[in-house]
């Protein structure tokens, strides 16, 4: 990320990737902490008519990458998610859902991140777990 960044120049980078398609806009990105929402539609439905558990993952992955790509110089280091675990506790069926992630460890090589994803009411739809790594870029 470049040192000076807003959330209109994060959306714009979401132009032509997943976020783009399933909708996923930045609401809050600050240092450890990133709050999004995502469109409960037919991009992230699945045939039931429910929230795809897919989507969720995509969202929280989302919002912790951007959070651990905001605390480390991206010149000389890279961010890749290395675990996601999650719990689907309610179903999400219509409206948005809204992820806030919480940074909870910072370490040199890691960041652990804990992601809330709630509906419209502030119901918990998903908590999820993730593990950041953070590497050294190679040169080429």
């Amino acid at each position: 990320m470049e040192k000076e960044w807003s959330i209109e120049r994060l959306n714009a980078t979401s132009k032509g990737t997943l976020m783009e398609r399933l909708g996923i806009e930045y609401l809050v990105v600050e240092e450890g902490y990133v709050k999004a929402k995502m469109p409960i539609d037919e991009r992230t439905k699945q045939p039931m008519g429910l929230l795809h558990g897919g989507g969720s993952l995509a969202l929280a992955e989302t919002v912790a990458g951007i959070g651990s790509a905001i605390i480390v110089d991206l010149e000389v280091n890279d961010v890749r998610g290395s675990h996601l675990s999650a719990n689907h506790v309610r179903a999400g069926k219509d409206g948005w859902v809204f992820a806030e992630a919480k940074l909870l460890h910072r370490g040199r090589n890691t960041h652990i991140w804990n992601i809330d994803i709630t509906d419209e009411d502030g119901l918990l739809v998903s908590t999820c777990r993730l593990t950041n790594f953070i590497i050294p870029k190679t040169i080429s």
